[in-house]
């Protein structure tokens, strides 16, 4: 079972950019360095989409406070990530998940360092809309350089 969790305290409540998430250009999404997440339609249950190869379904929706999506079968993972506006003024990610077929492989090899990067970047955003951007943007490593060099998607990288 994977359980990854990345949270951080911000200067202002994150509830209302999690409901601006899969806004194009939203505040959130850290669509300058990572495919864009779409959905099908307005964010909610039964929403479908994904970003780059991800796909999956919105599950849950609490105005505010909550999203959570569930992969699709397919991709490699069981599970959902979930997305929280938690007392405090703290976003909280966790992905919880089970392997599947090829993500016993392409999880602990790839999936793994490129989602991290991508959720410390949509962090970085979060602080920033509120107010207080980070002194400097989480670091990329070598080795994520190197896997988003390999995909290719033409985005710029930092």
């Amino acid at each position: 079972m994977i359980h990854n969790r990345h949270e951080r305290v911000l200067p202002a409540d994150p509830g209302p950019l999690l409901d601006a998430i899969a806004e194009p250009e939203g505040p959130l999404w850290p669509h300058h360095r990572w495919p864009a997440l779409r959905l099908d339609r307005p964010l909610g249950p039964g929403a479908r989409g994904g970003h780059g190869p991800v796909r999956y379904t919105c599950t849950a929706h609490e105005p505010g406070r909550l999203v959570e999506f569930t992969f699709d079968p397919g991709i490699g993972l069981r599970g959902t990530h979930t997305f929280t506006a938690r007392p405090g003024r703290v976003l909280r990610h966790d992905l919880r998940a089970r392997p599947t077929g090829a993500g016993h492989l392409t999880w602990p090899l790839a999936i793994r360092w490129l989602h991290d990067a991508l959720i410390e970047d949509l962090l970085d955003r979060a602080a920033t809309a509120l107010g207080d951007p980070p002194p400097r943007p989480a670091p990329h490593s070598r080795y994520v350089r190197v896997l988003l060099a390999v995909a290719g998607d033409g985005k710029r990288r930092g």
